[in-house]
């Protein structure tokens, strides 16, 4: 049973959020749903004692609304910060492992938000670096140290192009070179899980994406060869 009296939000009041929840429980309120996002997240990404408190109930109505499928994916997403509700959070796992199976089967019906939904699914894996740095792979650099020169490399991966360079400020990506995608059977457990799923659902590029994240590049400036998904994982992984 929640204790509401200690759930502030994040404008300190108690009793708003567990109102608007009983709202839209009642069926869908633009008025009230807009609140609640605005009460349980900051646009800053941070979340409060009443975002865990609320998750539960969001997962319950996440299989027939889409308003709170997103808001309990962002929630989720934001759980790698520094917002004080570790045993909160711990108190969410059933509702967790619930919304895992929720946003699974939604990805195998290939809905629009596709990618929004892979996005919340790394989230619950804890994988929040990817959640937060994964796009579609249209237009997508990632900034990693080489590890053994440690020099800025830019690694592209888009329609324009998939390879590591230097980023000159007045001449663009220099020094170039073809990014080396893994083969499925070599990718490890993250990249293989994320690169099985994407082509269970059909999500080509997603994939071929995926296959270049977890593959390996070489740096213009020493000519070393390294993993790119291991440099930015260990440069971008919150500590837990």
């Amino acid at each position: 049973m929640v204790n509401w009296a200690r759930m502030y939000d994040c404008r300190g009041d108690v009793d708003r959020v567990p109102e608007l929840l009983a709202r839209v429980e009642r069926g869908e309120d633009t008025e009230a749903w807009d609140e609640l996002s605005h009460r349980l997240v900051l646009e800053c990404d941070l979340v409060f004692p009443a975002s865990f408190a609320a998750l539960p109930r969001l997962v319950r109505l996440a299989s027939r609304s889409t308003r709170a499928r997103g808001l309990a994916g962002t929630i989720v997403r934001c759980a790698a910060g520094g917002h004080g509700c570790d045993d909160l959070l711990a108190g969410c796992a059933d509702a967790i492992a619930e919304f895992r199976d929720m946003l699974d089967r939604h990805l195998r019906s290939r809905p629009d938000d596709y990618l929004a939904t892979f996005l919340d699914l790394l989230a619950v894996e804890e994988q929040y670096h990817w959640s937060a740095a994964l796009g579609d792979f249209s237009d997508d650099f990632y900034q990693v140290a080489c590890p053994h020169c440690d020099v800025e490399v830019t690694i592209a991966i888009g329609s324009y192009g998939r390879y590591s360079a230097i980023r000159d400020w007045h001449l663009g990506d220099v020094d170039r070179c073809d990014l080396r995608p893994m083969s499925p059977e070599g990718l490890s457990s993250t990249g293989r899980w994320m690169h099985e799923t994407a082509v269970r659902d059909a999500e080509a590029a997603l994939a071929d994406g995926i296959a270049h994240l977890f593959g390996q590049a070489e740096c213009p400036r020493c000519a070393s060869v390294f993993n790119i998904a291991d440099e930015y994982a260990s440069s971008n992984r919150p500590v837990m």
